[in-house]
């Protein structure tokens, strides 16, 4: 079955064809990212309006890379959401429309199904059960996955998700819009212990998380530097980068080792945006848990030993929005018999809400 998907959840337009026999076959994305810096932020109605002028063009960029025809589509996947209201319905419209004149099914993907199922595009895949965690600019949350439909919400992020509190940081040091991957980047050029920034929640027993705070820290930081020093060398600045990208990493390792403990999973999934992060990359590359002492441990006083874990990130190209990942869940729902779907949309869908597969 061949499928053809469509993202158009926020500022990022994607199309690719998945064949359930020969993998993904082509797969073009247009990001709004220039259109929407001169802003700071993204513009609905000119996030809308952009998908609108892309999607026919990246569809036939595709087709002629797989060497294939509207003729040959089996499907069409899109984003039903979460996302911006607009910008879904421009990927919907279209989706829709398409597999009218096609005479096609058409299949809803769940934007973080999407992401959650995009590491089994790559050619080391993961096996189920594992732990997800989906860490982007939207959410941050840890979900136990037993298999295609079959997710349950462990834990997330009760106000900022992890890169949403880069960008806003990254906006607070000056950096232009989107800040995230920029502050990343400067990190590396900064001091290790410069500055002492919190880990929210870190020790709060569940696997809920928050990061507004840290924007208050680095605020705080950046405006007692300005006062002592009259204004905030590149160095500090990059000190201040590496404080904070070293607490929202910590805070990410240490409730991925507890997610584990308390599934019994010893596979790790990282999806979205953040995943694409170098720091957390590096910190996961090495991840292992230690199970709580069993009472024999503790007469011998020995602590148990550490367990690896196996952890898988997708490739780089599928961490930020795309539609490889939305054709790929959609055939995966359709392999499974999930009925077709129809014209609307859903900016706000937790995932827990999502139709289970056959």
């Amino acid at each position: 079955m061949l499928v053809l998907g469509i993202e158009s959840s926020c500022d990022e337009t994607g199309v690719a064809l998945y064949d359930t026999e020969r993998g993904l076959l082509a797969h073009h994305l247009h990001t709004q990212m220039a259109m929407h810096a001169e802003y700071g932020g993204v513009v609905p109605e000119l996030a809308s309006r952009d998908h609108i002028r892309r999607l026919v063009p990246l569809t036939e960029g595709c087709l002629k890379e797989a060497g294939a025809a509207y003729g040959d589509i089996d499907a069409v996947a899109f984003t039903q959401g979460p996302g911006l209201g607009g910008a879904l319905l421009a990927g919907s419209s279209y989706a829709n429309a398409l597999a009218f004149a096609l005479g096609k099914p058409v299949i809803p993907v769940h934007h973080l199904e999407g992401h959650l199922l995009s590491p089994l595009l790559a050619d080391d895949k993961p096996e189920f059960p594992f732990v997800a965690l989906l860490v982007s600019g939207g959410h941050t949350q840890f979900m136990a996955v037993r298999g295609i439909g079959d997710y349950t919400l462990l834990g997330e992020s009760v106000d900022d998700a992890a890169g949403e509190a880069f960008d806003k940081t990254a906006k607070l040091l000056g950096l232009p819009y989107p800040g995230g991957a920029k502050l990343s980047e400067l990190a590396k050029s900064g001091t290790a212990d410069a500055f002492a920034f919190p880990r929210p929640m870190l020790h709060s027993h569940d696997l809920q998380m928050s990061f507004s705070g840290l924007k208050t820290a680095v605020l705080t930081a950046v405006e007692k530097v300005r006062e002592n020093e009259g204004s905030v060398s590149d160095q500090t600045r990059n000190d201040i980068c590496r404080a904070f990208q070293d607490a929202v990493v910590d805070v990410l390792v240490a409730k991925s080792q507890k997610a584990l403990l308390d599934t019994g999973f010893r596979t790790l999934v990282v999806a979205g945006g953040v995943g694409a992060n170098w720091k957390l990359r590096d910190e996961f590359s090495r991840l292992s848990v230690r199970p709580s002492e069993n009472s024999k441990s503790r007469t011998n006083r020995k602590q148990p030993p550490a367990e690896p874990v196996k952890v898988y990130f997708p490739p780089l190209e599928y961490c930020t929005d795309n539609g490889a990942m939305i054709a790929f869940a959609g055939a995966m729902r359709l392999q499974n018999r999930q009925p077709a779907g129809s014209f609307n949309v859903k900016p706000r869908w937790p995932l827990s809400d999502i139709v289970q597969t056959a």
